[in-house]
């Protein structure tokens, strides 16, 4: 029959043991991570995976420290011109955490796959496909201009219409318009001022002699 004494000491090494042992969970160096699409707008912090984008950029998280990476991104079907034609790759080196991102790219709008490659992996490489449409809303054709205003004509002020809408000074109101020789305009009945001063000549005249005659014969 075992002792108390001995049962403690089997406890303590036990506990010993198990905490100074490597934890069974921890991930082993390899093939961990995970890598996104991500659109240039979204931060780097999201996990999630956007399959439709315009530009774009690799979201790698969870990988080995200072893991290397090598992708490459193929036109892939329906869009395919020709199978498995690599359109874009670079390598990346990740950070202490396991985390790295590439510059922002861009492709043809259709329809590609992503090919993700790091030294540990098991089996075939990480990979992505998505697809890039960055065709933008058709805008109108013509944006409705402004119906240009319709200004009346340029009028004389209304100082200059009331002076040439009035009468020309020393005329009459059934005055005929002056005309564009020059001439006086003629006043009264229209008759001619040289005849009627010279039938007032002549009535001055005629009743001078008349006075005269009148006196002659009276004797005065």
């Amino acid at each position: 029959m075992r002792t108390p004494a001995r049962v403690g000491v089997l406890a303590a090494v036990f506990s010993t043991a198990l905490l100074t042992a490597p934890v069974a969970h921890a991930t082993p160096p390899g093939d961990n991570g995970t890598v996104k699409i991500h659109d240039a707008s979204t931060g780097e912090e999201s996990r999630r995976n956007e399959p439709h984008v315009c530009t774009f950029y690799l979201d790698a998280f969870g990988f080995d420290a200072g893991q290397q990476v090598d992708w490459h991104i193929e036109v892939w079907a329906p869009t395919a011109g020709t199978k498995g034609e690599t359109v874009l790759s670079d390598a990346l080196t990740l950070d202490a955490s396991g985390h790295g991102r590439t510059e922002d790219l861009s492709l043809p709008d259709g329809h590609y796959k992503l090919f993700w490659n790091f030294e540990g992996e098991k089996g075939s490489a990480k990979h992505k496909v998505f697809w890039t449409d960055c065709e933008e809303t058709a805008a109108p054709s013509g944006s409705p201009s402004a119906a240009p205003s319709a200004e009346p004509a340029a009028s004389a002020s209304p100082s200059a219409a009331s002076s040439s809408a009035a009468p020309a000074a020393g005329s009459t109101p059934g005055s005929a318009p002056q005309g564009g020789s020059g001439d006086l305009a003629e006043t009264g009945n229209g008759a001619p001022v040289g005849l009627l001063a010279g039938v007032a000549a002549a009535l001055v005249a005629a009743g001078g002699f008349l006075m005269f005659r009148r006196r002659r014969s009276s004797g005065v």
